[in-house]
């Protein structure tokens, strides 16, 4: 009777609350992401902190002594053509190489996963069309200003199919440096959209085509209210990212047109570098980088929402 009591006794103990977590099992999570998070603070944002604190000053870098400017350098910034030039471009060459690559995208992945083609020929299309990829921005900016070259390939095959009379200075004619520069974005980014739609395609249930086609929807029908619906998540996703990164680009304009000829291919990126670097206002350079910083985190923050939402 006495060890029944005892046992029942200490029965209860065998179900109490386990010890709580010492402090050092605690912090051993903040030890593993801490080389990540210090490569973070030293890499990102110690600089950013650094260029916001430079904008609100004068004189930095290039004198001992800087001065507080207040918001005059953001004055200066947005009050001067260059920029104002700069942001329209950009403007333009983003939405223009957002909307192509989606079109084009789109419309390769379509083809990659019809049933009309055979595997070997997906295979080979699948190889063509992610060549542009698969090149770095050093070499396709070589690549197109060879292309569009006054003697180059382009305005050969134009003249002789005779589109033109004379070879056009496509990099050096205001008028169309900016189309250009977009054109050769627009070639080496789609692949990226063609391939994250085609795996979105791959990913639709083949019993809701069956469906919409027995409630007579024909092929139009069915791309409006199936296909595009089911692809929308990718679609919102893949287009905000690349405004994000289009509107960063600046090796590829560099180093085909330099922002010019006239400044008609001046990018917000271009025109921050300059303004750095070859007149050395590292001021104004630095409240134009938080301006863009600030677009940059409008669209990140729809990206997250999205993300959210999804």
């Amino acid at each position: 009777m006495t060890s029944l009591l005892a046992t029942e006794a200490a029965a209860p103990a065998k179900h109490a609350a386990p010890p709580r977590k010492t402090l050092t099992r605690r912090l051993v999570p903040y030890g593993y992401l801490s080389p990540t998070m210090l490569l973070i603070v030293v890499l990102m944002v110690i600089p950013i902190v650094m260029v916001i604190s430079y904008s609100f000053r004068d004189n930095v870098i290039v004198q001992e002594n800087s001065v507080f400017a207040g918001l005059a350098n953001y004055t200066k910034v947005l009050t001067d053509a260059d920029f104002l030039a700069a942001l329209k471009n950009t403007a333009v060459f983003i939405s223009v190489s957002t909307a192509a690559h989606l079109i084009l995208g789109l419309a390769f992945a379509m083809m990659l996963n019809t049933q009309l083609l055979s595997g070997v020929t997906k295979a080979v299309f699948r190889i063509v069309y992610i060549l542009p990829w698969l090149f770095t921005i050093a070499v396709i900016a070589v690549i197109w200003r060879l292309l569009l070259d006054p003697s180059g390939v382009v305005n050969y095959v134009l003249h002789t199919l005779g589109v033109i009379q004379n070879g056009v200075n496509w990099l050096g004619d205001p008028g169309t440096a900016l189309w250009a520069v977009t054109f050769a974005n627009i070639w080496s980014g789609y692949p990226f959209f063609m391939i994250s739609l085609l795996a979105g395609l791959q990913g639709i249930s083949a019993d809701l085509y069956e469906a919409a086609a027995v409630d007579g929807a024909n092929p139009v029908q069915r791309f409006l209210h199936v296909t595009l619906p089911q692809l929308r998540p990718v679609i919102v996703s893949m287009a905000v990212l690349d405004l994000i990164w289009t509107s960063q680009q600046f090796a590829l304009i560099w180093m085909m047109t330099g922002g010019g000829p006239l400044n008609s291919t001046e990018m917000l990126s271009t025109f921050t570098y300059k303004q750095a670097f070859s007149e050395y206002e590292f001021a104004t350079a630095s409240a134009a980088a938080v301006i863009v910083l600030l677009i940059t985190m409008v669209l990140a923050f729809f990206y997250v929402r999205q993300q959210r939402e999804g």
